[in-house]
């Protein structure tokens, strides 16, 4: 459950030292890694947009609520956030969910709920950066085509055959055929269902 340039990181976001340290613990009894923070500003200030992980909030801390810092992470952070709470009550668990947050756990919270709650939301969270970086990688790809050879990846997307692409550009169709070997040569692609799966939602015009 890691990628290559980052390791997963539970950042625990609580100003009481003694559940940082506690919940730390629990993390490493799982081989997660975990960074405690006691004050939510300064988390916030040192925050990457590139880490990888997530977070457990208390929802309340002197200075700025666990709320606050909720809303401010989703600004900033697409990590996902498992907030913990004293203090449940409805409305404040309706708020959590509504600001975006992925679990909403009481304390004192159990140790199996909270180290199943916050691996999913590590696994969550590496699956999305996968999903982005494959995304990256494919538009990156898309790129190095030619003006025609996005033409005619519109239209082997769209399902048409060599002679339909060669008749509607005013091609023949052997080049329509070198046309498309060089598309699938340019992005990696060794069959139409690979390349209709990756490359299908980055263009204007989708698959029937």
């Amino acid at each position: 459950m890691s990628l290559p340039a980052h390791s997963p990181l539970v950042y625990l976001v609580d100003d009481d030292e003694a559940v940082r340290d506690g919940l730390a613990l629990l993390l490493r009894s799982v081989g997660l890694l975990s960074e405690g923070h006691g004050d939510p500003q300064a988390f916030l200030a040192s925050l990457s947009p590139h880490s990888i992980g997530c977070v457990v909030l208390d929802i309340r801390m002197p200075g700025i609520g666990g709320l606050d810092v909720l809303a401010r992470l989703a600004e900033i952070s697409d990590l996902p956030v498992v907030m913990l709470t004293g203090h449940a009550n409805v409305d404040l668990c309706r708020r959590a969910f509504k600001g975006g947050a992925m679990e909403f756990l009481q304390k004192p919270v159990d140790a199996d709920v909270f180290l199943d709650a916050v691996q999913a939301a590590v696994r969550s969270h590496v699956a999305s950066r996968e999903r982005q970086a494959v995304t990256q990688a494919a538009a990156e790809r898309l790129a190095r085509l030619s003006g025609r050879e996005h033409e005619v990846l519109v239209r082997i997307v769209q399902g048409m055959s060599n002679k339909e692409i060669a008749r509607e550009l005013n091609l023949s169709p052997r080049t329509v055929e070198t046309y498309r070997a060089n598309v699938f040569d340019k992005l990696a692609a060794d069959s139409l269902a690979q390349l209709i799966r990756q490359y299908a939602g980055l263009l204007d015009a989708p698959p029937p």
